[in-house]
Order: structure tokens, then sequence, then C-alpha cells
């Protein structure tokens, strides 16, 4: 199940990969575009990487902030098996510095402590199947940061039939890259806005980076991909930005790509920003919709409209949503439209129930 250079490990003694020595003696990190350079007991941006001597060890693995059981709709995933129930779980620390963060208590956490719940791959699989959770999400903070701990929980899911997903911001190495998508089997990428300054002064980060994982993820693997933009305003919800986001998905990508507007609420550094309105993300669905993008929804709002899945032939509503709970499911089997059979994009089985808005917190053991 392991890699073979990968030893039995106890939580937050893992050999972290990714990394190399430069001419001066320091240790550079390789897992992301960040490439911080550290020296000896340093820990990068992220927190949960540290240079110990000759090693680089990821503190987190084994971690974890806490599990819960969630409607895959709230990853926000809307093409993969919807309806379906996913187990959630994050560690502490991002590779991004978001002043917008909106789970900032986790993501920006510097104690280790916060990492109250810990449990292994296998048990955490275990737990999975034992839920009836179709999949696994690495989601709360950037699995980036815990890419081997993430790889090895979805190696053990695979090996009991559960899927995995990664909710990321996308920065993230071209070695790692490759090696971390070549086990999942979905992922929602924040694609936070759509110039590079708008990345520079709130993020910390660049665009360009994120555009290749997107690229990457669309041209060179089988992962099921979806896209989320939250719209803050004043800082990238004008028309332009959106409208330049919309056409270069459609262009690089495909219109098939499931885009998501979501709404901003004041948290973390940006108390003084107000809530995003409803107008916003509508304005912003219609004008992606015009840009020939064929699957867009607004979320952390009440819009059933915006949060329905529609046909992209006749335009039949297949899977009419509220919120995160599933009102109406005409969708076939193989995923087509049962007026017209036209395909729809994503991945697809038979929908008997669905697990709802409910979010239920579970305990993992070792």
């Amino acid at each position: 199940m392991k890699d073979a250079a990968s030893p039995a490990t106890s939580p937050g003694t893992y050999p972290g990969r990714y990394w190399h020595f430069l001419d001066d003696g320091r240790m550079q990190c390789d897992l992301c575009p960040r490439h911080c350079r550290l020296h000896d007991e340093q820990r990068g941006a992220c927190f949960v990487r540290q240079r110990l001597g000759a090693r680089m060890l990821l503190t987190a693995y084994g971690r974890s902030s806490g599990f819960c059981i969630d409607p895959i709709e709230k990853k926000p995933l809307n093409h993969f098996y919807p309806g379906s129930a996913v187990l959630s779980f994050g560690t502490a620390g991002c590779n991004l510095a978001c002043k917008f963060c909106q789970n900032w208590d986790i993501s920006k956490s510097r104690e280790m402590e916060t990492l109250a719940a810990s449990a292994m791959p296998e048990a955490i699989a275990e737990a999975a199947a034992a839920h009836d959770c179709k999949s696994v999400a690495f989601t709360y903070n950037d699995p980036v940061i815990f890419a081997e701990y993430a790889m090895d929980v979805a190696d053990a899911c695979h090996e009991l039939g559960i899927l995995a997903v990664a909710v990321t911001a996308g920065y993230m190495g071209a070695q790692a890259r490759r090696d971390f998508y070549s086990r999942m089997d979905a992922a929602n990428v924040d694609l936070k806005g759509f110039t590079d300054a708008f990345y520079v002064s709130f993020t910390g980060a660049h665009l360009q980076p994120v555009l290749d994982t997107l690229l990457y993820l669309r041209h060179e693997t089988k992962v099921w991909l979806e896209i989320t933009t939250l719209l803050i305003p004043g800082k990238n919800d004008s028309d332009e930005e959106i409208r330049a986001e919309a056409q270069w998905i459609a262009k690089e990508l495909g219109t098939d790509i499931p885009l998501h507007f979501t709404g901003f609420h004041p948290d973390y550094k940006m108390r003084d920003v107000p809530p995003t309105p409803f107008s916003t993300l509508a304005r912003a669905r219609k004008l992606a919709t015009e840009a020939g993008l064929l699957y867009v929804y607004t979320g952390n709002v009440h819009d059933t409209a915006g949060a329905t899945t529609y046909c992209p032939a006749c335009r039949a509503p297949l899977i009419v949503r509220d919120w995160h709970a599933i009102e109406s499911y005409r969708l076939t089997r193989t995923g087509t439209c049962p007026d017209c059979f036209a395909p729809v994009a994503g991945c697809f089985g038979h929908f008997e129930h669905q697990f709802g808005r409910r979010r239920i917190p579970v305990r993992i053991g070792m």
C-alpha cells in the first residue's frame, strides 16, 4: 500500500519528500512554488514541513483537525456522484496567505495541539467504508502541504473501493503534482481570482502555477475537475475579470468544466469588506454562461436555479438542488438526459437517495 521508500511511521515523524540541498547548505522544499529555503529546525511557510538536520519531516502526518461526513456537494462537486457522502478532513497550516481565508482557525494554525484527532491511512479508509462514504476528501486546509499523508490515505481508500477527492488551491510543484494527482479521483481547485495582482496582494502567491495545475489536470490526467471562485466585492468581481476567467476556462480547459461562483463573508483579515451580494453571483453566472460554459453554479446562497444542473443540449433541469440538498434527480445512470439523451459531463452512477445537508462529526482512532 505504501511506497517502498515510505517507512512505517507514527504521527508527526514522517519523512517528507520533494526537497534538495542548496550549495549554501540550506534545504529547499520543492513541494510548491514558494521553494522555502530552510536552515536546521526551520519550518516552511506552510508550518507543517520542518527541516531537522539532513531530514525533512511532515509534522502533520497522521494528525488531523477533525473528521466529518459531508454531502459531496459541499466540496463543492456537483458532477461527482451527486448525493453521495464524503468523509472530510484536514490538518493545519497552508502554503498560501489568503487574507480572506474562511477556515483560518485551521489553515493559519501554528499550534500542533490543534491536530487533536490522530488517524493513520488504513483507519481513515476503514472508517469511510464503515460509514458508507463513496469518497474521502482532503479539505479544510490545502492537501498540497500534507501531500504524502493524503497520497497514503488515497492508496488505502482505493484498496477498499473508496475514491479520493482533493479540495485545493492548486499551488504545487511539477513532480509533487504528478505524484499527488496520480492518486486522486476528483479535484475542486480554488481559482481565487484571475489577475496576478490579486494573487500577490491577497494570497501571497501567483496565478500562473494555479493555471498550470488546471491545465495539467484537464489534459494529462483522468481526474474529474471542477473549479471554484470566491467573489469578493471590489477585489475580484469585475465583469472584465469574470469574463476573462470564463473565456480562459472555455478555451483552455473546455466548456464542460463546472465552475462555481461562491459568496464571500467577512472573515480573518478582511472583516471590513461586505458580504458578496446575490446580484454579483447571478451576474457572474450569466457572464460565464455567455462565455460558453455549460455548467455554472452559485454557492453559499439559497439559489435553486444557480444550483441546478441543466441538460447541455435541451436545457431541461436534471438535478435540482437547494443549497446542498437534491430535490429532484432525473439524470440516467449513464449520465445522460432522459429527454434528449445528451451526455452530461461528470462521474455518475445509480442514484437511490442522497446524504442530504447533514454534517456528522466522526471519531477515528489510531
